[in-house]
């Protein structure tokens, strides 16, 4: 090769183009914040949203989008738009030649978790913090940490037994020792208890739906909380510690 001067001639001259060209990136890149080349017109949300605001997401974008369109970092836009409370997932995209788009995925709350009234659960399970903007019927679970996609199940397995009573569960508590705590719309407590082979809280539930329409009819008048741990029975609790034992059917 070193005896061929037209080869080398073609290796230096594509090195200085090479060079040339890295040095006209790296001018490119360095000046273009400076000279608002490409500036970033329109941040565009791709559709409509129920819970997070506008104002929401220009705040926490604001000093991310000051850069220009190919500046901009879509990955930290990203993780600002998550931070967000109503927030579940974001995807975040440039439109050439002067749009960064947005896509949000808002979270559906599906009931509220824990004692207080700013921590809910999405239709996945998965708890977030967050404050309703308008009042819902929400039911109120609770349960050990890392509990929540249980718990939601479920209430929802337990609203479609209960069908029968016209009645809903509004609030479902699991304890740290697995036991199921049931309360209905009209106050009344339904202790299920923790789940076993011969005695599934599915059919203990069910025959509390069974036994639901005579509960009324015992000679102490209706019960503060029906105990459907037994086996195949279950006990009544009335508002003056009164106790009645029922028996039923297997």
């Amino acid at each position: 090769m070193w005896h061929k001067p037209h080869l080398l001639t073609a290796i230096s001259d594509l090195l200085f183009l090479m060079a040339g060209a890295a040095l006209l990136v790296a001018a490119v890149l360095w000046a273009a914040p400076r000279m608002q080349v490409l500036p970033i017109d329109e941040l565009s949300v791709t559709h409509e949203l129920r819970e997070v605001r506008r104002q929401e997401i220009d705040l926490a974008l604001g000093p991310l989008l000051r850069g220009n369109f190919l500046t901009v970092n879509v990955d930290a836009v990203r993780l600002a738009l998550e931070q967000l409370p109503w927030v579940r997932r974001a995807e975040v995209w440039r439109k050439w030649p002067s749009i960064i788009e947005v896509r949000i995925e808002e979270h559906q709350a599906a009931a509220f978790w824990g004692d207080g009234q700013d921590r809910l659960v999405n239709t996945h399970g998965e708890v977030f913090a967050a404050s309703l903007s308008r009042e819902q019927p929400l039911p109120k679970l609770s349960g050990p940490a890392g509990s929540a996609g249980e718990v939601l199940r479920r209430q929802e397995e337990f609203t479609t037994i209960l069908q029968p009573t016209g009645r809903q569960p509004t609030q479902l508590t699991l304890s740290p020792r697995l036991a199921w705590l049931l309360k209905l719309e009209d106050g009344l407590l339904v202790e299920l208890g923790r789940e076993q082979a011969k005695a599934p809280i599915r059919a203990r539930l069910q025959r509390f739906v069974d036994y639901y329409p005579t509960l009324s009819d015992t000679r102490h008048g209706r019960p503060i909380a029906v105990d459907m741990r037994y086996p195949n029975g279950f006990a009544l609790r009335f508002a003056a510690g009164t106790v009645q034992d029922i028996k039923g059917k297997k």
